[in-house]
């Protein structure tokens, strides 16, 4: 197997090498038709449909269908840019984002206790990342393994950036033991779990099952926990900070658990209804339901 995976990992380096050449207007619009097409011939459409119909029962269906298209064009473009993030220069990076309320943060990560972000598949989540690293935050990205050369490339620049990562198995231990050395983690929240290892929390109406190690880790450290979220607005990208959300401490562990979970994820969705087209709708995000007794 050696010897197709080199092969492979050398044609998605030589992709990834065209990519970086082309102007910045190239690649948006290149992005912009792969995510049109992939929506015209149905991969995964119905599912986005199924969920826009249970998310916003009250919006016509030519309004659901633009949101839709417009949610493949975004993930498109968020998957490019993280193939090709490595090669902005930092003026450019300065001039696409603009932070909203970093303070609490910045009096956060100076306090040296760690900070805990959650956020989501939504706006330019890989940017996201990319702008924090080269801030010199030492952040750690809670991720699943992922599979392919494309995605070994994406991973490879970002240990470059100097972003770390923390594989899913371990997620608690690992989280713990970084932010005792005063620095980021960040979860993804947004991804449905199977019923045994997440908690139920409402998300557009509905039962989401939800990791709670986010909230297991800042009831372990009392890091503060922020809800970070990347928007695109025309040329350039608004990074929200909302936050610290303290966990309850009623003496109820799983009653404190949920609550917490279900408020930063409720963050999630107040940021998802204002620009509905930016998070993945093509996720199966409910389809996990509790057992009813």
């Amino acid at each position: 197997m050696k010897g197709p995976n080199r092969i492979a990992s050398a044609i998605a380096g030589g992709l990834i090498g065209a990519l970086k050449l082309l102007p910045l207007r190239a690649r948006l619009a290149l992005a912009g038709s792969l995510g049109r097409l992939a929506y015209s011939l149905g991969i995964r459409r119905r599912i986005t449909l199924e969920n826009l119909r249970a998310a916003f029962p009250d919006l016509p269906e030519r309004t659901r269908r633009a949101i839709g298209k417009g949610a493949y064009v975004n993930m498109a473009i968020a998957v490019m840019e993280g193939l090709v993030s490595d090669a902005l220069p930092e003026a450019s990076l300065d001039q696409a984002i603009v932070t909203e309320n970093w303070a609490p943060m910045q009096a956060a990560l100076d306090a040296g206790k760690g900070v805990l972000i959650a956020t989501a598949h939504f706006g330019s989540w890989e940017l996201f990342g990319e702008v924090m690293s080269r801030r010199g935050i030492k952040l750690h990205a809670v991720v699943r393994p992922l599979r392919g050369a494309l995605n070994e490339r994406v991973i490879e620049s970002r240990r470059k950036s100097g972003m770390r990562f923390i594989p899913t198995r371990g997620t608690i231990l690992a989280s713990v033991k970084a932010l005792r050395r005063g620095e980021i983690v960040a979860m993804l929240i947004d991804q449905v779990l199977p019923a045994d290892r997440g908690v139920f929390v409402p998300f557009f109406g509905r039962p989401a099952c939800t990791t709670p190690a986010l909230s297991m880790a800042a009831m372990r450290t009392g890091a503060p926990v922020f809800v970070a979220m990347a928007a695109r607005e025309d040329d350039h990208l608004r990074m929200f900070i909302e936050g610290p959300f303290p966990v309850p401490d009623t003496g109820d562990r799983r009653r404190d658990l949920v609550d917490h979970t279900a408020k930063v994820t409720a963050v999630l969705e107040q940021y998802i209804r204002r620009y509905p087209d930016q998070w993945l709708w093509l996720h199966r995000r409910w389809k996990v339901q509790p057992v009813r007794s």
